[in-house]
């Protein structure tokens, strides 16, 4: 009986002390699992590359000081099953992050992004300028001629010049995502609004395609300073294609101009003849000038009904629009040969 007791004593003591054990390993589990990490600032930034496996990113997180105990973030992942489901990319850590807001950080989609803005009115060749700038994205287009970028964007045998084929906004990517996928986005919106537009035209335009109305909302984006003044504008252009006037409009004279243009153009630049020169061509120039926002496109194809055929620019970023050709002069010697002290154009 007294063997059978102490025996028994012993089990019960073996039990407790495992019990106490695991207990006490369940707690030290659970607690280092909610301790806050260690991080130097209140925003660490961490990278996932492709091929990572998940004892790579612990022990990288643990070489940056910022994991102490690797192995218990392994027995959680085992545990949740969460090895194969890391994702790629950077993930900001913050203050306060444990390693189970860890492992849900980076096996979600929500990886730290940047943002790239194109500005309605500017060139493609400006758009690759502000690509080339940023040193997130993986740059694909170094060394390209604008033919080869073309293809490589497939956008269709039919278009031979990049200007205006990109809608100007704020895009948002994630580290080493090419220029050429921004470009391709940015494309694709633009095809997206131009048709939208282009569909609820006003009837009897003279405009045969969507592309036309690029053109001539590139030349409306560069030429308004007034956002209420792009239909009316839209208004000149559209009569004076109607009467077959020559548009004559100095942004295309600028752009057929390129790095010659210093500022100011002279007579010299509205006599020669380019592609471009809206005093010396008819109709529409052969391409886009620059990009253009939705409120330019919906000007192009919404013209203002009215008469006038002539504007010049007063000086406070809005147009003094006239009729007839006397009235007109009468403008331009208002406004432009006594210009006041702060006149600005709407370049």
């Amino acid at each position: 009986m007294t063997y059978f007791l102490t025996k028994l004593r012993f089990i019960l003591l073996t039990l407790f002390s495992l019990l106490a054990f695991a207990a006490s390993a369940w707690y030290y589990y659970q607690s280092e699992l909610e301790a806050p990490m260690n991080l130097s600032t209140s925003n660490v930034l961490i990278e996932i590359k492709q091929g990572d496996s998940l004892n790579t990113v612990l022990a990288r997180l643990r070489e940056q000081k910022i994991l102490k105990t690797p192995w218990i973030a392994k027995l959680y992942a085992k545990e949740k099953q969460l090895a194969n489901k890391i994702k790629v990319g950077e993930f900001s850590l913050h203050a306060g992050t444990n390693i189970i807001g860890l492992f849900d950080l980076i096996t979600s989609n929500q990886q730290f992004s940047y943002s790239i803005r194109f500005i309605e009115g500017t060139t493609f060749r400006d758009m690759q300028k502000v690509l080339e700038a940023q040193s997130k994205l993986k740059h694909l287009l170094e060394g390209l001629t604008e033919a080869d970028i073309l293809k490589r964007l497939n956008l269709g045998s039919g278009l031979s010049n990049l200007e205006g084929q990109f809608y100007p906004d704020t895009y948002i990517f994630l580290k080493n995502d090419t220029d050429i996928s921004i470009l391709k986005r940015a494309h694709k919106r633009l095809q997206t609004i131009l048709k939208a537009e282009w569909a609820n035209k006003q009837k009897d335009l003279p405009l045969k395609t969507p592309y036309e109305a690029l053109i001539l909302a590139s030349i409306v984006e560069k030429e308004t300073g007034a956002a209420h003044e792009r239909s009316e504008i839209s208004g000149v252009f559209m009569r004076r294609l109607e009467k077959r006037m020559r548009l004559q409009t100095d942004p295309t004279v600028i752009y057929g101009l390129g790095a010659r243009y210093q500022g100011n153009i002279t007579r010299k630049h509205l006599k020669e003849v380019t592609p471009y020169n809206t005093y010396r061509i008819k109709g529409l120039p052969p391409t886009p000038i620059a990009m253009v926002g939705r409120d330019a496109i919906h000007a192009a194809v919404n013209p203002k009904k009215g008469a006038s055929l002539y504007f010049v620019a007063k000086g406070d970023g809005t147009h003094q629009f006239s009729d007839t050709i006397k009235a007109h002069n009468k403008a331009v010697r208002k406004f432009q040969l006594k210009r006041r002290a702060d006149y600005r154009s709407s370049q």
